[in-house]
């Protein structure tokens, strides 16, 4: 018995779209690789310019080690595959945004590029706020409470996987305001909800700034006080979201009974 019509068409759709995914992660892929060339050749000298906010608070003398043989390369490099993900993220994300694409109304694209915009602009701007006013502040506070007759060597990998999960972790900290845009605009929570609920939502961010900083007061509250004003800006932010969408409702319900009464 051979498939129906609509089966074959199914299937076909299935298969194409398959192949387009597959082309979209292979340029994804590809412009990561063309990134990590040069972060690849430049690698220690990447690795320094991230570590420099620890070097210059180090007491004289003292500096970075490796406890493992592989470490001085391997930490580097990982650093570098990193970096080449953050250069290439526009060009990936440019991707995933053209394979969904298509499915979306008009109406929904015109709101969905600014949000894809505004959330890497606000990403990259997270890894720098840590590193220009984060990590000073950090690392000062660490180095003047190290013991007497401790000396503070730290182990190259133990910085790269601290620094990655501050950078990672302010990166989604600034997402904050296109989160309250996208509960807003879908209709999950309303307007309303979020601005009568600002204690507990303070709360709630002080316990993921808790989470995701060393344990102490001042990198909590480095992450929480600026992630508690994108949240009203991003209240502030749906507010003229919505209103231009409940305008462009009643723009586009003129228009029909306008049409409507010409017939």
């Amino acid at each position: 018995m051979s498939p129906e019509p609509d089966e074959k068409l199914a299937e076909g759709t299935l298969i194409s779209h398959l192949l387009e995914l597959r082309s979209r992660l292979m340029r994804a892929m590809i412009a990561i690789l063309i990134a990590l060339i040069p972060c690849a050749y430049y690698q220690n000298t990447i690795f320094t310019f991230v570590a420099q906010p620890l070097i210059d608070r180090l007491p004289k003398g003292v500096t970075l080690i490796a406890t493992n043989v592989m470490a001085p390369f391997m930490a580097p490099f990982t650093l570098a595959l990193f970096v080449a993900l953050f250069i290439a993220m526009p060009y990936v994300l440019y991707q995933i945004w053209a394979f969904v694409a298509p499915g979306l109304y008009k109406h929904e694209k015109k709101f969905a590029i600014p949000l894809l915009v505004s959330s890497v602009l606000l990403f990259y701007g997270g890894v720098a706020f840590a590193y220009k006013f984060v990590f000073p502040a950090v690392f000062k506070f660490f180095v003047s409470t190290t013991p007497k007759g401790v000396t503070m060597s730290t182990d190259i990998s133990s910085y790269l996987s601290f620094v990655v999960k501050i950078f990672f972790g302010f990166g989604l900290a600034f997402e904050v305001p296109i989160a309250v845009v996208l509960l807003v605009i879908t209709g999950l929570v309303s307007l309303e909800k979020l601005r009568s609920n600002r204690g507990y939502v303070l709360i709630g961010i002080f316990i993921i700034a808790a989470a995701l900083t060393p344990p102490d007061a001042i990198s909590m509250s480095i992450m929480a006080i600026p992630m508690y004003l994108l949240y009203e800006g991003g209240l502030i932010m749906a507010y003229f979201l919505a209103k231009m969408r409940r305008e462009q409702a009643e723009r586009e319900e003129e228009e029909q009974k306008r049409g409507g009464g010409k017939s």
